[in-house]
C-alpha cells in the first residue's frame, strides 16, 4: 500500500476525482511539456457527464494558464478502462507535441495510460487487514505504531497539517452563511444546526446536532470550492473530521491522540483504496461515504484505545451498512444528497463504535470480506448510479 500522503490530500473541492484529479493532471502535463502553447482536453464518462456541476472545466482552465486551453465534453464514447477518463492533446503552435490519456481514480490520484496504481512506491508490505492485524499482534503494537514503523515519524507532521485543515474547514463552514454556488439554491445549514438548541435538549440530541453541524460545515465548505482534506475523497470529507472534533471537545483529547486516530483511520482507507475503490464513479457512493464511515469508526476505535478486533468490527459494520449506496448527485453538484450523507455517515460511525464495544467477539464477517463485497457490488451497479447524475435522485429531481 502507498503512503497515507496519497490518501489524505489537501486541496480545493468540491470533488477529489473531478477537480483535484484533473488539476493534478494538468500540472503534471505542463511540467512534462514546458514549451506547450495549447491544450485540447477531452473529458469522458463521469467527468463529461457531471464535470460542469463539479467545476471540472473551471479548474482545468485556471490550472492551464497561461497556456491556452480548449475543453470538449464527450458524453457518448464509452470508457473501457475507468469512468473518469481524460485526454490531453498538447500543441506548440500548430505542432502536436503529444497526447496523454489519464484516469482520475479517486482521492485526487491520477494514473497515466498503462500506469498501474502499484507503480507508485508502496511503503506498506501488507495488503489486508488480516495481515496487518497479525503483524501488529506479533509485535504488540497498535495500528498508529504500525504506520510510524513504515512511514517514519515525519508522517505525523503531514497528519497534523491534515487535522489543521479539517479544523479550519469546520470553522469556515460554521461561520459562513448564504447559498452554495451551482444554481440549485442550496442554503448553508451548518451554522443553523450548530446554534439551534432545543429547549429541552437531551445529551443524545445535542450529540446528533453538533456532529451533524460539523459534517455540514466541512461538506458545505467543500461544495463552495474551499480547501479541504480528502478523507478519503472530497465528497465524503465531512465524516472523519466531524466525529473527531466532537469527541476532542467532549473528552478533551489532545491533537496528538487525534493524529494517531487519523493514522488508524487512514490504514482502513488505504486498504479500501488498494483492494476495492474510493471512487464514486467506479463503485457508487458506498465507495466514498461508506469508506469515510469505516475510516471514522476505526479512528474512533483508536481514540478510545480499543483492541484490534474491535477496531476491525467497527470499520466492517460501518461499510457493511452502506453496501449498494448509489452516487446520484443532483445536477452533478456535490450538494444533494452528498452533504446530508456526510452527517448521516458520521452518526453511523459513532453507532458502529458503540456496537464494537459490545459485539466484536461475535463478528462473523471480516473487514477484508466486506471490502471485497463492496467492490463487487459497485461493479454491478448500473452506470446511472455511479456519479453520472443520470439516475436516482438526480433523474427524478430533474424531471420534477
Amino acid at each position: 500500500m502507498q503512503s497515507l500522503r496519497e490518501l489524505y490530500k489537501i486541496g480545493r473541492g468540491p470533488s477529489s476525482s473531478h477537480t483535484m484529479g484533473p488539476e493534478r493532471a494538468i500540472l503534471t502535463v505542463k511540467e512534462k511539456y514546458p514549451s506547450a502553447s495549447l491544450f485540447k482536453v477531452v473529458l469522458y464518462g463521469s467527468l463529461a457527464l457531471t464535470g460542469k456541476g463539479h467545476g471540472t472545466d473551471r479548474i482545468i482552465m485556471e490550472t492551464s494558464q497561461p497556456i491556452k486551453c480548449e475543453i470538449t465534453f464527450d458524453k457518448k464514447t464509452p470508457c473501457d478502462v475507468h469512468p473518469n477518463t481524460m485526454e490531453i492533446f498538447v500543441y506548440e503552435g500548430d505542432t502536436l507535441l503529444g497526447k496523454e490519456t489519464l484516469y482520475s481514480v479517486g482521492g485526487g490520484t491520477i494514473l497515466f495510460e498503462n500506469e498501474k496504481e502499484a507503480a507508485k512506491r508502496d511503503v506498506y508490505p501488507h495488503n489486508s487487514f488480516k495481515e496487518i492485524c497479525e503483524y501488529c499482534a506479533s509485535k504488540n503494537i497498535r495500528i498508529w505504531q504500525y504506520v510510524k514503523e513504515f512511514e517514519g515519524e515525519e508522517i505525523f507532521s503531514h497528519l497534523a497539517s491534515v487535522w489543521e485543515t479539517m479544523k479550519n474547514a469546520i470553522r469556515e463552514g460554521l461561520t459562513t452563511t448564504g447559498e452554495l454556488p451551482g444554481g440549485l439554491g442550496t442554503k448553508r445549514r451548518a451554522q443553523l444546526l450548530y446554534n439551534q438548541r432545543h429547549i429541552d435538549e437531551s445529551a443524545q440530541t445535542r450529540e446528533n446536532r453538533l456532529v451533524c453541524s460539523y459534517a455540514f460545515a466541512v461538506s458545505e465548505h467543500n461544495a463552495s470550492g474551499g480547501t479541504i482534506a480528502t478523507a478519503p475523497t472530497c465528497g465524503s470529507c465531512g465524516v472523519v473530521p466531524s466525529v473527531l472534533m466532537y469527541y476532542q471537545e467532549k473528552n478533551s483529547f489532545d491533537d496528538e491522540k487525534i493524529i494517531k486516530a487519523l493514522a488508524t483511520g487512514g490504514i482502513i482507507g488505504n486498504l479500501i483504496k488498494k483492494n476495492a475503490s474510493i471512487s464514486g464513479a467506479e463503485c457508487g457512493c458506498q465507495a466514498e461515504i461508506g469508506s469515510a464511515c469505516s475510516m471514522a469508526a476505526a479512528a474512533l476505535g483508536e481514540l478510545f484505545e480499543m483492541g484490534l478486533s474491535q477496531i476491525e468490527y467497527a470499520a466492517e459494520v460501518a461499510m457493511e451498512h452502506h453496501l449498494g449506496l448509489t452516487c446520484d448527485p443532483i445536477g452533478g453538484l456535490v450538494q444533494i444528497p452528498c452533504i446530508e450523507r456526510n452527517a448521516v455517515a458520521a452518526m453511523r460511525a459513532i453507532n458502529a463504535l458503540s456496537l464494537a464495544n459490545f459485539l466484536a467477539d461475535s463478528s462473523k464477517i471480516s473487514f477484508d470480506m466486506v471490502v471485497k463485497v463492496m467492490y463487487e457490488t459497485g461493479k454491478n451497479l448500473l452506470s446511472d448510479y455511479r456519479e453520472t447524475a443520470s439516475g436516482g435522485l438526480a433523474k427524478h429531481y430533474k424531471n420534477h
